[in-house]
């Protein structure tokens, strides 16, 4: 450093030169990633009804954000490779124009309907061809300017990774901003206006960035040099390998969280968006100065949160909305914090920023095609999220055993233990059907124990791997759901078929929800014979039912339906002889569980032929002929995540203009966490129609015949029949408080809000 000519210092940039240069720099970032991150719920809530409002849109989605994330980093680091000041300069803003010229954002022609197969490559295509352009510029943009930044010849240029904390405080309000603020108050066509005009501000800002860089004196290269740390020695490549591997772990932690949440509630930003702020959160307070929340605390209250997901996948079940949004959450924000602040500890020179940044982004591009891709295709159950858990113990740094003379044998012990408690799974008796009863229990235990090696024993991180895994597969040999269990897994979710001890019923469940059952043998143990009875939500007492039966009684001739969604193919058998009934589904896979006679015999008893329509029923629908049917069901909600595009004026008015002239749309919104009857009532209204509904409780759940909530819409009161005048049907006018749900606008928050408003 001796060799570098030092600068007169009158010759040195002015104080108020350098408070510009990290005003723009600054705001320059901060306005990036507002828009990096905005665009992502933005644009996947457009594309989400070409997909049926799966919440695997998402997962794919972030496979593709950061992929191109990857691809941009890549691009800085490429171009701060020419030492030319002008020409990262120009080729950069040559780029943002060119993805200017691009906007605003829409989806490409091409891909107006998705294919039979191959759902999450014809996403990623769409994807690449809409805004790929416009999301690589801006994915560039922070390794660049940081790079930019040292060049300038800034006091702090030395150390430019607190501009990371800034980028992530973009990104953290524009994802809370969201939910909360754009989606409650604007439509997404205002959203897309506002996007466009802060993509010209950014092009501005950045050109000025450019302008204060190509400004710098001359001998602000004495200072650049000094600020990369020219003798500072490369990062080995096991140090980019851990670097890559520590990116990797709390990104596929992202998509299996944010999945195992969304799947309960809705495919929604408001859901998305919770786990990935909390995790841009911690990149912003782990690359702090001095960091709010100090590593050592995180890496002390990593192994407790590791074992609060071991103890919350053990208790599944019916879990409330606090603890299935809160607790996963929460256990999350820990685990990620204790990764990214690794990263933060061993991050290089400033020197080799751009390199350090595309390790971070191929680590986070890997853990998300695992999550996101390779997994859905490879397991039949949602094997990402624990085998994500137990490597992130592999997180943690090396450590010096305490008590080492005991330690030694822990491997050992922990094969006899591992032993003791899984070979009871191959067996029947007292001892499995104990373990089963008390699963939460020993899983948890054993969690506890691999957070008492991390704390206690400061153990070995493969050892606290090990228990960690060991507690994850008691979880699996010893389901929470009682009786066989089959899975059936696709890119619109994994569904469960769960035949009951004795093999009294055969159950349908996606997430915690069943979706339809049947009895298979009757309260005396005998096999039931005949035409299957609809029970769960179908029974003829409940409000599909009863909807079904006024209509014929009302027409006084075969009907003709339109059903959307098939379940366990419970409807089949709602149908009479000489009826004709269409369905509508758009996953294959459900299709061939529900028609396979092991699972359920409703399709083969009461409709063999049943031949149904495959596709968005937004899409499929839609060709249908106007007028031609009697009555429309839609009934087609995912576990509790609900496809809002089909619960919008728009879709309502397709309803409508496939109804005959006395005709009547039944909605089935039986749902825990929203209020989809204020929805529904809304749109029927925007629709001119009026609405009746249906909320009572059967109080045979031991039966499997549960309360629903439904509501049916008309023209007119005489279309419905008798329900008119029943006393569990009740009129409803709209709520001129809530705000229409249109294609253009949905407000799963205050859906939310409704229902806990109400107590329910």
């Amino acid at each position: 450093m001796d060799s570098i000519v030092q600068p007169a210092a009158t010759e040195l940039p002015s104080s108020s030169r350098n408070r510009l240069l990290l005003a723009v720099y600054t705001a320059a970032i901060f306005v990036s990633a507002l828009l990096l991150f905005s665009v992502q719920p933005l644009f996947t809530k457009m594309v989400l009804p070409r997909l049926g409002g799966s919440p695997a849109v998402w997962s794919v989605a972030m496979v593709f954000f950061q992929s191109l994330l990857l691809a941009g980093y890549a691009y800085a680091h490429l171009l701060m490779q020419v030492r030319n000041r002008v020409v990262p300069v120009a080729v950069h803003l040559v780029l943002l124009i060119a993805a200017f010229v691009m906007l605003p954002l829409g989806i490409a022609s091409a891909y107006g309907e998705p294919p039979a197969t191959g759902y999450a490559f014809w996403l990623l295509g769409l994807f690449v061809v809409s805004i790929g352009l416009p999301f690589f510029a801006l994915a560039a943009n922070n390794p660049l300017l940081q790079a930019w930044f040292v060049r300038t010849g800034h006091p702090a240029a030395h150390d430019p990774y607190f501009l990371y904390a800034s980028s992530n405080i973009g990104s953290f309000l524009a994802l809370l901003s969201y939910p909360f603020l754009l989606e409650p108050m604007f439509t997404l066509q205002m959203q897309n206006r506002f996007w466009t005009a802060g993509y010209g501000l950014l092009i501005l800002l950045i050109g000025a960035c450019g302008v204060l860089l190509l400004r710098s004196p001359k001998l602000a290269l004495a200072v650049d040099a000094r600020a990369e740390d020219v003798d500072a020695p490369a990062p080995s490549l096991s140090t980019r390998l851990r670097w890559i591997f520590l990116a990797a772990v709390p990104s596929g932690l992202l998509i299996a969280v944010t999945a195992h949440i969304s799947t309960d509630v809705a495919a929604a930003p408001l859901l998305w968006v919770l786990p990935l702020s909390l995790y841009l959160l911690t990149w912003v307070v782990v690359f702090q100065s001095r960091p709010l929340l100090p590593h050592k605390w995180m890496l002390m209250l990593q192994p407790v949160a590791i074992a609060g997901v071991v103890l919350l996948l053990a208790y599944g079940g019916e879990q409330n909305l606090l603890l299935t949004l809160g607790g996963h959450q929460l256990c999350f924000f820990v685990i990620a914090m204790a990764c990214h602040g690794e990263l933060a500890r061993t991050r290089p020179a400033a020197r080799y920023l751009t390199g350090f940044y595309v390790a971070l982004s191929f680590g986070g591009m890997v853990g998300g095609l695992f999550a996101g891709l390779v997994a859905p295709y490879t397991f039949s159950w949602i094997a990402e999220y624990p085998i994500l858990i137990a490597l992130a113990a592999l997180c943690r740094p090396s450590a010096n055993e305490r008590l080492a003379g005991i330690a030694r044998w822990y491997w050992l012990a922990l094969a006899v233990l591992a032993v003791a408690l899984v070979a009871p799974s191959y067996t029947t008796g007292d001892l499995t059907t104990w373990f089963e009863d008390h699963r939460v229990w020993v899983a948890g235990a054993i969690g506890v124990l691999a957070a008492l090696l991390a704390l206690v024993l400061n153990a070995d991180r493969w050892k606290i791997f090990a228990t960690v895994a060991l507690a994850l597969v008691l979880i699996r040999v010893y389901p929470a759901d009682e009786g066989r269990v089959t899975t059936v897994r696709s890119f619109f979710g994994v569904h469960k078929i769960v035949v009951t001890p004795g093999g009294y019923f055969h159950v349908l469940m996606h997430g915690t929800t069943i979706h339809g059952a049947e009895r298979f043998r009757n309260n005396d143990g005998t096999p039931v014979v005949g035409r299957p009875e609809p029970i769960t939500y179908y029974h003829q007492d409940g409000g599909i039912g009863q909807a079904v039966s006024a209509i014929r009684e009302r027409k006084g001739a075969p009907l003709k339906v339109a059903a959307i969604g098939v379940g366990s193919g419970t409807l089949a058998c709602a149908a009479e002889p000489g009826e004709s009934w269409t369905f509508f589904e758009i996953d294959q896979s459900m299709v061939d569980a529900a028609r396979d006679p092991r699972n359920f015999r409703y399709i083969s008893s009461c409709m063999p032929d049943m031949k149904p329509v495959i596709g968005d029923a937004r899409l499929t629908f839609a060709k249908e002929p106007d007028g031609a049917y009697d009555l429309v069901i839609v009934d087609a909600y995912s576990s509790d995540a609900i496809p809002i595009h089909l619960a919008t004026e728009e879709a309502m008015k397709i309803y409508k203009d496939k109804l005959a002239p006395h005709g009547a749309v039944v909605m089935h919104v039986s749902n825990r966490h929203l209020d989809l009857e204020t929805v529904v009532v809304g749109i029927a209204d925007a629709n001119d129609l009026k609405s009746w509904v249906f909320n009572e409780d059967s109080g045979r759940d031991s039966d499997y015949i549960f309360s629903t909530d439904v509501v049916i819409s008309a023209r007119e009161e005489a279309d419905i029949g008798k329900l008119a005048s029943s006393k569990q049907w009740e009129q409803t006018e709209a709520d001129d408080r809530a705000r229409v749900w249109t294609d253009d606008y949905s407000n799963i928050l205050g859906a939310l809000y409704r229902r806990w408003k109400n107590g329910e």
